[in-house]
């Protein structure tokens, strides 16, 4: 469509006439993307240590995916899961021989894979046996059950009743956890590692203590890989960094090259479950967002990009602990690959904003954790002018300037 690239301004009015203002929006209308760079509608250009809320792991528009997918584009955009397509067969049999064997179901997002793990549990489990605990400070999706799932009180207001049969647990307590379990548990759920939580990392032997605790009382243990999956981590998915393996887990946000696609993988057992009938998606699988996940692992394979992600995750390590150890406003700093979490002991929004008008893109999550979710094609020089930056405006915000 030829039309003239209206300006940041402009796009801004049209937003607030006919959008919903259901998001926080910066001031800033984004119109291109190559790598780890946006630009505007003004020109400006941004490095981008936040792309695409964690879902542009491959960075803007990589080539292998934007040729793949305008390929698959001219030959067949969608059909119903009434047919079988080849492209998805394959794409379920990549994604189980790098995970631990299971069948793929294929949706849009983090919160319907979540709310798919959700109803394959209470298929699976014996009559009785609904109830699924989670963890305070998690992290499952929007959607009535995935949000339900989800142990931040303050994401329910306004929205009960919620979904029964979901019991909270601090995260990282496995002598809560042992507590929780009655007869009428069915499952475990939890994120390796709680993303909007503020990258927490669990304690040493959590997970493989969940691991221990399902086993001994027949429960199903979901692994919410929405974040760390696809090579978050530097490994395939983060039940491998951790070495637990878990009976359903779910993927998203990276998934695709930044393409929307979300999948729920399970052990064949367990799959069974999920009978015709059951559970459906309309564009999940689609051939396009089949295609996309394709090329994403053909990249991640090709380019030896799970090799890099830990060597830019050991660059990060490096600069902000040496950054911690001058700067008093930083309380800690975690990282596993590339969810790095730096907590502060101030507000965190401040420095979003001041990062933005030195064109430097991050993200502020629980007030006071700035949190990074950086592509893995990034160069050593990138890194460190994001670094730089980042530097540069603690240290002016710690200076009280």
């Amino acid at each position: 469509m030829d039309r003239p690239q209206l300006s940041s301004k402009e796009i801004i009015t049209l937003f607030d006439r006919y959008v919903i203002g259901n998001y926080r929006r910066f001031p800033v209308a984004l119109v291109r993307g190559e790598g780890v760079y946006v630009w505007d509608a003004e020109g400006n250009r941004y490095l981008d240590l936040f792309p695409g809320w964690g879902c542009n792991l491959l960075g803007h528009c990589p080539p292998r995916v934007v040729d793949t997918v305008r390929e698959q584009l001219g030959r067949l955009i969608h059909v119903p899961n009434t047919w079988y397509m080849e492209l998805q067969g394959l794409w379920a049999q990549a994604l189980s021989e790098r995970s631990f064997g299971g069948q793929a179901f294929f949706c849009n997002s983090g919160t319907e894979a979540n709310e798919a793990a959700i109803k394959l549990v209470r298929l699976y489990s014996p009559k009785g046996r609904y109830k699924i605990i989670t963890f305070e400070g998690g992290f499952h999706g929007r959607t009535m059950g995935s949000l339900s799932a989800t142990a931040q009180p303050k994401y329910h207001e306004g929205l009960g009743p919620l979904l029964p049969g979901f019991v909270y647990c601090p995260f990282g307590d496995l002598d809560a956890v042992a507590r929780a379990i009655d007869s009428e548990t069915a499952a475990i759920m939890v994120e390796p590692i709680q993303g909007e939580g503020g990258v927490v990392i669990p304690p040493d032997g959590f997970l493989a203590g969940l691991r221990e605790l399902a086993d001994r009382h027949n429960l199903l243990l979901v692994f919410d890989e929405v974040q760390t999956g696809c090579g978050r981590t530097g490994h395939w998915f983060g039940y491998q960094y951790f070495g637990v393996t878990p009976d359903i887990m779910t993927l998203a946000k990276s998934l695709c090259g930044g393409l929307a696609g979300g999948a729920m993988l399970a052990k064949p057992e367990v799959a069974a479950s999920l009978r015709p009938g059951m559970h459906a998606s309309t564009f999940g699988g689609n051939p396009i967002a089949a295609a996309a996940g394709l090329a994403t692992i053909e990249m991640i394979e090709k380019e030896n990009l799970l090799e890099r992600a830990k060597h830019i995750s050991a660059i990060f390590a490096q600069r902000l602990g040496e950054l911690k150890n001058t700067c008093p406003i930083i309380r800690e700093v975690r990282i596993v690959g590339l969810m790095i979490g730096i907590e502060l002991t101030l507000e965190g929004a401040p420095v979003v904003d001041a990062c933005l008008r030195r064109g430097l893109l991050i993200n502020c999550t629980h007030n006071t954790v700035i949190r990074l979710l950086p592509a893995m094609i990034m160069t050593d020089d990138q890194v460190h002018e994001g670094c730089d930056i980042l530097a540069d405006v603690l240290g002016a915000y710690a200076a009280g300037r």
